[in-house]
């Protein structure tokens, strides 16, 4: 509204007064529960389909250095439990694998009692089933024994791999680092020395501005209900 459009409006202010607060008075209640119930506007060219551009608001949940500290935490939570995991299954199969070398010794000799009962009694085949048995449970316990060893490997090699987490969490606690410093420099920057409650209230209107809306609709209704007075 320009000041023609504000000169003209008050010249007619105090004929219109009365039929005003006529007008009010018949207003339901419902209505002010309506526009209190509004959602606010907007921002310009927001839309559902851009959204995802839109900065999220700043609470607790969305606040960057929080979410990160939160990773860095939960990230080092979660390898030290992956880690006694791994270190319990790693000293289980390293149990296994001494039980298994126990076993060999013994199917060992029983192999070479089995071979010579077989070579001194040829005709007795109980001696040469016994050294068959021997035989095949030696090689199948030796590859589970091979098994055991390739599985404690790869184990060694989960490990050295979740190092790298560890260097992932140096990484962000560095970015972490790096942005608390900025925001601390930006504080530092726009710092003044006179607080905000005693600032003057920033101008509606400024001479070069493009728009023309020289008073707001609240300071019309205030103006206008000073003049009912």
């Amino acid at each position: 509204m320009n000041q023609d459009e504000l000169d003209a409006l008050m010249g007619s202010a105090m004929d219109d007064i009365e039929d005003i607060e006529d007008l009010e008075d018949d207003v339901p209640v419902e209505v002010s529960t309506e526009v209190a119930d509004k959602k606010p506007k907007e921002p310009y060219g927001y839309s559902e389909e851009n959204a995802h551009h839109w900065p999220l608001p700043a609470t607790n949940e969305n606040q960057m250095v929080n979410q990160l500290d939160e990773v860095t935490k939960e990230s080092e939570e979660k390898a030290s439990q992956i880690f006694d995991i791994l270190e319990i299954i790693s000293n289980d199969l390293m149990e296994e694998e001494t039980n298994i070398e126990v076993n060999i010794k013994v199917l060992g000799a029983n192999i070479e009692l089995f071979t010579t009962l077989s070579q001194k009694f040829p005709d007795v085949e109980a001696f040469k089933n016994s050294l068959q048995t021997n035989t095949d449970a030696l090689k199948g316990i030796k590859t589970t024994l091979e098994i055991l060893q390739n599985s404690g490997d790869s184990i060694m090699n989960a490990m050295d791999i979740m190092q790298y987490q560890d260097i992932h969490r140096q990484k962000i606690e560095r970015v972490i680092n790096v942005m608390r410093a900025l925001a601390n420099y930006m504080n530092k920057l726009f710092e003044g020395r006179i607080g905000d409650d005693k600032r003057v209230a920033s101008a509606q209107h400024i001479a070069g501005d493009t728009h023309n809306d020289v008073v707001s609709t609240e300071d019309i209704e205030s103006l206008l209900a000073q003049f009912g007075k």
